[in-house]
């Protein structure tokens, strides 16, 4: 059986903008699944539950998890301490792990900034201080700078128009690679697609082409 892959989209979007993701990891021989979820009515902990379920529904063969933004802040949340899940893998795709400036910059604009960020804002502003649990996660960030992110906050440094590169790093990352595209980009690049792959089967990212 292959291994099975669940994919999260980020913020302010859903399932089906994984479409073309989801295809080049069934094409690398995946079993796919794609997880919906209302990224700001949903709290953490109901969403955290249901990744959990969806899950265990795919064991006891390894499933990976691969998270766009914040659904790989919400796929690290899952697996933190869940001694009860199936083995596997995370790749995150530009997901602020450090916390993000945009986001903060987005919650001055005061309560509707506040709302349109949601359950999840805490997490979305300050991230984690470092990756502790078992499972291997590897970081793919972009520098492309093209997006709403860099009009709402200064962001120093490479970023990929939403997420600053630095906020892409935490200690107890397993591997962590930066490519040519933006933060949407992300979910398109078939550089991001060829590297979540090779992290997936090996635990470490390829060399840069």
């Amino acid at each position: 059986m292959p291994d099975q892959i669940i994919l999260l989209h980020g913020l302010w979007m859903r399932g089906f903008a994984l479409g073309l993701l989801h295809k080049r990891m069934a094409e690398a021989g995946f079993a796919v699944d794609r997880f919906d979820y209302m990224s700001v009515v949903s709290s953490q902990e109901r969403i955290v539950e249901r990744l959990h379920s969806r899950m265990q529904r795919h064991a006891p063969g390894p499933v990976h998890l691969v998270g766009h933004s914040l659904g790989g802040l919400l796929a690290l949340q899952a697996c933190r301490e869940a001694a009860d899940l199936p083995p596997g893998r995370i790749v995150c795709l530009g997901s602020p792990v450090k916390g993000s400036a945009a986001a903060r910059g987005f919650a001055g604009f005061g309560q509707g900034g506040e709302a349109l960020l949601g359950h999840n804002r805490a997490l979305l502003e300050h991230g984690m201080e470092c990756w502790e649990g078992a499972r291997e996660v590897g970081m793919i960030a972009g520098r492309v700078p093209i997006g709403l992110g860099a009009m709402l906050a200064h962001m120093e440094g490479e970023h990929d128009g939403t997420v600053a590169v630095a906020e892409t790093q935490l200690p107890g990352l397993a591997d962590h690679c930066v490519v040519e595209t933006s933060h949407t980009g992300l979910v398109l690049s078939a550089d991001v697609a060829r590297q979540t792959v090779h992290f997936l089967q090996h635990g470490h990212f390829a060399p840069a082409l």
